[in-house]
C-alpha cells in the first residue's frame, strides 16, 4: 500500500492509506476543477446560512467570504495548486480555505455533504451554460432569418427523397431550419427549469440535524425551487441526461443542415459559396476548397448522441442515493455542452456569411419538372378530378422528357393534346415564379410569406 497521507475525506476510520493508483483512478479533480466557480457560489450561499441560523457567528462567515474568494483570485489568476491528493475540487478548496483561515474553515461543511455539495454545483454549472447555449442559439436564429429576409424571392428546387419535388426560396428553406432550432430553444428553456432546482440541504442521502433554513439558500443561488426529497436530491441525475437529450436533438439538427451545406457547395449542386475562413484545401489537389465546418459539425453530432448514451448506462443500474458511479457523469456532461456551443457558434457565424449562387439555384429548379404538380392543380381548378389530372401531368412529363424540355417550354398545342381543358394562362402556373408566388398562406413558400414569418420569427425571439 502507498505510504501517501490519508486523503482529509477517509478521516479517521482508516488504519492504512489509499493505494497510490486507486488514488489516482479515483481522483475527479483533473476535470472537475471547472466547477470550481459554482463550487464557491454554493459555498458562500451555505456559510451564509449557517450564520443565518447561528451555526457560524459572523466573524467567522466573513472569514470565509473572505477566504473563498481569495481563493477564486487565485484560481483566476492561475495561482491555485491542484493536488490529486486532495480528490476533488471540494476537497481542494475546503483544504485550502482551512489553510488561509484556520478553523474557522473545518466548520464551513456542517450540515452538507459532498453528495448534495457536488449535485449543487453541476446544476448551477448546467444552469450558466445553458444560458450561454440560448445566447449562442439566439444569435444563429437571428442571422438565418437575416438571410431569410435577404433571399425571400431567391428560387431553388424543394427535394423529397433528394429529387426534384416543387420550387421553393432559399429564405423559405432556412426559415425551416429556423423552426427546427426553435423547438431546441423550447426543450433547452424547460430543460433549466428542472435544472434550476437546489439539492443542496439533502447532505448525504437523509437530509441533516442542524436547523438549516433551505429557503435562504434557495434564494442566495438564485434557484426557483427546492429539491422536495433528500434521498431523490442526491442520487438524481434526470437534468443531466435531459439536457444531453436536448443537446444530441439540436446537434441532429446541426448535423442536418451541415448535410445539405456539404451538396449544396459540391460541384454538382454549386448552390451556395461559403466564406474561405470556414474552408480549408488539400494537401494534394490543389483545386479543392472543402467545406470541413460543417463536416466536422455533422461528425461531432455522434459525439453527443454518446454522451447521452453513457449517462442513460451510467444510471440505469444505479439504487438509490448516491453511488460512485455518478462520478463518471460530469465528463459527458461537460463534452456535450462543450461540443454543442462550439458547434452553434461555428454555425451562427458561418451561416450569416453563406452566399446563394441565385442563377445555379434557378436553373436547378428548371429541371426536373417542379412545376408538375402546380399543371395538376391548375387541371383540378378547371374542373378535373385530382387523380384524372396526375395521370395527364404524368404522361405530359413522359412526353417532355423525351423531348428533353420542361413543361413550360412546351407549346400550348403540344399541352392541350393531354387535357382540352388546357388554355393559354396555363403558362402562368409553369413558371417557377407563379409557382412558388401561388403558395400564399400561412406556412407557403411565397416571397410575401417568407418576409411576413421573418417579422413573425424576430418577435418569437424578442418574446424569449
Amino acid at each position: 500500500m502507498s505510504g501517501e497521507q490519508h486523503s482529509p475525506s477517509r478521516g479517521g476510520r482508516f488504519n492504512e492509506a489509499v493505494d497510490a493508483f486507486v488514488e489516482r483512478f479515483t481522483a475527479s479533480v483533473g476535470f472537475d476543477q471547472r466547477l470550481w466557480r459554482h463550487d464557491i457560489q454554493g459555498s458562500i450561499a451555505h456559510a451564509s446560512m449557517l450564520a443565518e441560523i447561528g451555526v457560524l457567528t459572523k466573524d467567522e462567515c466573513e472569514a470565509i467570504h473572505n477566504g473563498l474568494n481569495r481563493i477564486a483570485g487565485e484560481i483566476e489568476r492561475g495561482e491555485f495548486i491542484w493536488r490529486i491528493q486532495d480528490e476533488d475540487v471540494h476537497m481542494n478548496i475546503e483544504k485550502r480555505l482551512t489553510a488561509l483561515i484556520g478553523e474557522a474553515g473545518k466548520k464551513l461543511h456542517t450540515g452538507r455533504s459532498r453528495n448534495d455539495q457536488v449535485a449543487t454545483d453541476i446544476r448551477l454549472w448546467l444552469r450558466d451554460e445553458i444560458d450561454q447555449i440560448l445566447k449562442t442559439l439566439t444569435r444563429l436564429q437571428q442571422g438565418l432569418l437575416n438571410q431569410a429576409e435577404a433571399h425571400a424571392d431567391c428560387i431553388m428546387p424543394g427535394f423529397t427523397h433528394l429529387q426534384t419535388a416543387q420550387p421553393v426560396t432559399f429564405g423559405h428553406h432556412l426559415l425551416a431550419w429556423f423552426e427546427m432550432l426553435c423547438r431546441d430553444r423550447e426543450r433547452l428553456l424547460d430543460c433549466r427549469r428542472r435544472v434550476n432546482r437546489m439539492p443542496l440541504g439533502s447532505a448525504a442521502l437523509a437530509g441533516t440535524s442542524y436547523p438549516i433554513d433551505r429557503e435562504i439558500t434557495c434564494r442566495l443561488l438564485g434557484f426557483e425551487a427546492i429539491c422536495a426529497n433528500s434521498l431523490d436530491a442526491v442520487a438524481d441525475r434526470d437534468f443531466a441526461i435531459e439536457f444531453c437529450a436536448a443537446a444530441s436533438l439540436c446537434l441532429l439538427h446541426l448535423s442536418r443542415f451541415s448535410e445539405e451545406l456539404v451538396l449544396w457547395t459540391s460541384a454538382q449542386f454549386q448552390f451556395i459559396e461559403l466564406p474561405d475562413r470556414f474552408c480549408t484545401g488539400s494537401s494534394i489537389m490543389p483545386q479543392k476548397k472543402n467545406p470541413d465546418v460543417p463536416e466536422l459539425v455533422r461528425g461531432k453530432s455522434g459525439r453527443v448522441f454518446g454522451d447521452l448514451m453513457s449517462l442513460l448506462t451510467l444510471m440505469k443500474g444505479q439504487p438509490l442515493a448516491y453511488n460512485k458511479d455518478n462520478q463518471e457523469d460530469k465528463e459527458p456532461l461537460f463534452d456535450a455542452a462543450d461540443t454543442l456551443h462550439d458547434c452553434l457558434r461555428a454555425f451562427a457565424d458561418m451561416l450569416t456569411n453563406i452566399r446563394p449562387l441565385r442563377e445555379n439555384m434557378l436553373e436547378a429548379a428548371r429541371r426536373g419538372f417542379s412545376t408538375a404538380t402546380d399543371l395538376a392543380d391548375y387541371l383540378v381548378r378547371k374542373g378535373l378530378a385530382f387523380r384524372d389530372s396526375h395521370e395527364i401531368v404524368g404522361a405530359a412529363v413522359q412526353y417532355a422528357a423525351a423531348q428533353n424540355k420542361d413543361l413550360a417550354e412546351l407549346p400550348l398545342e403540344a399541352l392541350q393534346g393531354f387535357s382540352a381543358a388546357i388554355e393559354a394562362d396555363v403558362f402562368a402556373v409553369l413558371t417557377l415564379e407563379g409557382s412558388v408566388a401561388a403558395r400564399d398562406h400561412l406556412g407557403g413558400t411565397a416571397p410575401a410569406q417568407v418576409r411576413a414569418a421573418v417579422i413573425r420569427g424576430r418577435q418569437r425571439l424578442a418574446d424569449g
